[in-house]
């Protein structure tokens, strides 16, 4: 596979094809909403070994369901999309994944900071931060930009 540097970054040529990014927006939704309902699916079994914690100490362990989504969810991340396939359960559904754009495969540390920054960007800006992958190349997110990532097909 040949690689060339492109403002700073070095890109392999799989990332430069434009086939690699065709209807990538669109699975990208498709899969977050398969990776939402499989981390609420993960919820169940966390919430009851919460809940038998609160018991046995005596209403204090009832404390960590205000941090179980969000804990359940960046477990989730770190694992799938952190891992050697760089792609969470429903990104792997959908045929994409997670590339970094200096050729290095995605960590764990990496695929969580893009979900928080995902996250970030939503609060403040609603859902107007999916708007920037329809004028950017390579139908690049806002965090994506920021982090140096990119989403492609993964069967390109």
């Amino acid at each position: 596979m040949t690689a060339r540097v492109l403002d700073g970054e070095i890109i392999t040529s799989r990332l430069e094809d434009s086939r690699a990014y065709d209807g990538v927006r669109t699975r990208r939704v498709l899969a977050f909403l398969i990776d939402y309902l499989i981390v609420g699916l993960l919820l169940i079994p966390f919430a009851i070994i919460v809940f038998f914690l609160g018991i046995l100490t005596l209403g204090l362990g009832w404390a960590l369901f205000g941090i179980l989504g969000p804990a359940v969810a960046l477990l989730y991340v770190w694992t799938t999309l952190g891992g050697p396939n760089q792609a969470t359960t429903g990104m792997r559904i959908m045929g994409i994944r997670l590339d970094r754009l200096d050729g290095r495969p995605v960590d764990g540390l990496l695929a969580i900071v893009h979900s928080v920054l995902f996250w970030a960007g939503n609060v403040v800006l609603t859902p107007l931060v999916l708007l920037v992958s329809l004028f950017s190349d390579r139908k690049r997110t806002l965090h994506d930009l920021l982090l140096g990532t990119v989403v492609s097909r993964s069967d390109s």
